[in-house]
């Protein structure tokens, strides 16, 4: 859509196929439904929450960044907020004034839409002549490609476009999930399926060594964790086939050790005579506490004051860096973000035209660069979308 609109802009006839029952399916899905547009940010903050191939998109987010996308869609009717990370939501917390906007902006700029999906590119002579639907043919002097990548596969997003890329001859790097759950090697997770933590820390650790961590809500469930925070600390973790990985919880970030202890002992002054797994019942949810007592290796009912200091300290520990083993991500599906795609040298990152086809441009998920959460992917659509349009639009008919 943001492809489409700056091409019309620039005066191009612009035809617009989309196979699905309605526009922007994906995008009405981002951030909980509420949309998080863009990050209120400028072209460096970008780059640097961009971990793989931030270079290529320089160039786009140096002429479209963060600031830009807000003044975009405010400019279309869409009031906008910024709130913690500098996310920026529309006021109305509702996605569907983000798609409606971007709508009604393609209608006034009689952009044509065609319910068809794209089967190939076509060719000749070593450049773009149209493209064959399902139910036709369009002629075009350029093509751009904007088909997102495979997560999702419902609403749309099913790996089209990068099978008409390559046989098209372009290189398609090794496709996974980014932004995606984690499946645990245990059943420690299992256990407690449906808790939600918030306000805990969580770190991750590749191969022993500490590489990222955040704070905020994550949740249990049947296969392993998932949450904002875990969503996040993915896209840290892509060496699945090389590095073992697991996540360390702090489960009481505010309190540092001496704080907790002083705690742990007011707490079993009151339980005393209590058996030691009902006295966390202050301290804990319900579901976390047979799981924590089990790893501390305390049996369940010993007696309050009998736990020995060095019992104590085990907790302590396990309380501060709750354990869970990372056996790999959950398939690129159920991801929010497609990591990998085009690969970049076969693009040119000021225009995202194709280096080896004329007239074939690339935008967004289908390029081999992702971002983590917090607007950062759909920024890379924005910029890309525009780059891409606006290049376009120099070759006259879409």
């Amino acid at each position: 859509m943001m492809a489409a609109i700056c091409a019309a802009e620039r005066g191009a006839a612009v035809t617009l196929l989309e196979p699905g029952e309605r526009l922007g399916k994906k995008l009405n899905i981002t951030g909980k439904g509420r949309c998080n547009v863009t990050n209120n940010a400028d072209r460096e903050t970008l780059l640097s929450n961009v971990p793989r191939n931030a270079k290529f998109l320089y160039s786009a987010f140096s002429r479209f960044d963060g600031r830009d996308a807000m003044a975009f869609f405010e400019a279309l009717g869409v009031p906008l907020k910024t709130e913690r990370g500098n996310r920026v939501f529309p006021v109305s917390d509702r996605s569907f004034d983000v798609s409606g906007a971007l709508e009604k902006r393609l209608r006034g700029l009689k952009v044509k839409l065609v319910r068809d999906r794209a089967l190939r590119v076509d060719t000749a002579e070593g450049r773009v002549c149209g493209v064959t639907g399902d139910r036709g043919k369009y002629p075009a002097d350029a093509v751009i490609l904007a088909t997102g990548g495979v997560s999702y596969p419902a609403t749309g997003s099913t790996g089209e476009g990068h099978r008409m890329a390559a046989d098209l001859g372009h290189t398609v790097t090794p496709l996974r999930g980014s932004l995606v759950p984690l499946r645990e090697k245990g059943n420690l997770c299992a256990r407690m399926q449906g808790l939600s933590l918030r306000n805990v820390e969580l770190t991750v650790l590749e191969n022993g060594k500490k590489i990222h961590s955040d704070f905020g809500e994550l949740l249990f469930t049947h296969f392993g964790v998932s949450g904002p925070l875990v969503l996040s600390a993915s896209a840290h973790m892509r060496r699945f086939d090389q590095k073992d990985y697991r996540l360390e919880i702090d489960l009481k970030p505010a309190l540092d050790e001496q704080t907790l202890d002083r705690r742990l002992l007011s707490d079993f002054g009151k339980y005393a005579n209590s058996d030691f797994d009902n006295a966390l019942n202050d301290l804990l949810p319900q579901k976390i506490i047979p799981v924590l007592v089990e790893l501390t290796g305390i049996p369940p009912h010993q007696k309050v004051h009998e736990l020995t200091r060095e019992q104590r300290h085990t907790l302590l520990v396990l309380l501060k860096h709750f354990p869970i083993e990372v056996a790999g991500p959950c398939p690129v599906t159920d991801a929010i973000v497609t990591s990998g795609g085009i690969k970049i040298s076969e693009i040119n990152p000021t225009t995202m035209e194709s280096k080896l086809v004329k007239g074939l441009y690339f935008a967004g998920e289908l390029i081999d660069t992702d971002a983590y959460t917090g607007g950062f992917n759909l920024q890379i659509a924005w910029a890309t979308g525009r780059a891409a349009g606006l290049a376009a639009a120099e070759e006259d008919t879409l």
